[in-house]
């Protein structure tokens, strides 16, 4: 038997359940009152996987399936949202088994589909640190960034520079240094900055 420790009201029409293995879920109220689920009572095994399974389970999947629906995510960035809506975590799972299995979420997709829209206006690093956060596994988001990306690295810079209106100043300036340091932090690699920047300096030089 599986007791219920709480039955919770809260808003929406709905009750937070809590049951001594440590699960919690939402129901409807009156899915509450038709189940007959009181507070510090005790349901059979098989209402109770009835319940996980049955109920919230599949409104899970269709959670699941809506939000995908609406805009592309990593698995992750999913069960977090289906965690944040309520669901247990074996509900959750069972929700991104489901999605999966109809590749409707492929984190490999996700990252491809987003380096292919930012890889003019983000360094490789930078792509690749931001996937990771996204929630795309580390050698996932190296093998996308492997296959897609194509961009110049160098005409990016040479971009920034001409947008930060850097034309060009002594490599010994504070400003040269504070320029370098940015470029650094944007994941570019040290040598296609210098590279750049040198290149400006020469210009420079040669007008003054």
């Amino acid at each position: 038997m599986i007791q219920i420790i709480k039955v919770e009201i809260i808003e929406k029409g709905k009750k937070k359940l809590v049951f001594d293995t440590g699960i919690t879920c939402l129901l409807y109220r009156g899915e509450v009152r038709e189940l007959k689920l009181e507070e510090n009572s005790y349901i059979s095994l098989e209402q109770y996987e009835y319940i996980l399974k049955e109920i919230v389970g599949k409104r899970a999947k269709k959670r699941a399936l809506y939000l995908l629906e609406q805009m592309d995510r990593t698995e992750q960035q999913l069960r977090d949202k289906l965690l944040a809506n309520g669901y247990p975590l074996q509900c959750i799972e069972d929700a991104i088994a489901y999605v999966k299995s109809f590749h409707y979420l492929d984190d490999y997709r996700y990252a491809s589909t987003y380096i292919h829209y930012y890889q003019e206006k983000l360094s490789k690093q930078q792509l690749k640190q931001k996937l990771i956060i996204k929630g795309v596994p580390k050698d996932l988001a190296e093998q996308a960034l492997e296959a897609e990306y194509v961009s110049d690295e160098s005409e990016q810079i040479v971009q920034i520079l001409h947008k930060k209106k850097f034309e060009g100043v002594s490599k010994h300036s504070p400003e040269f240094r504070k320029m370098y340091q940015y470029l650094l932090r944007r994941g570019f690699s040290s040598s296609d900055i210098l590279k750049e920047m040198n290149q400006k300096e020469k210009n420079f030089e040669s007008e003054t």
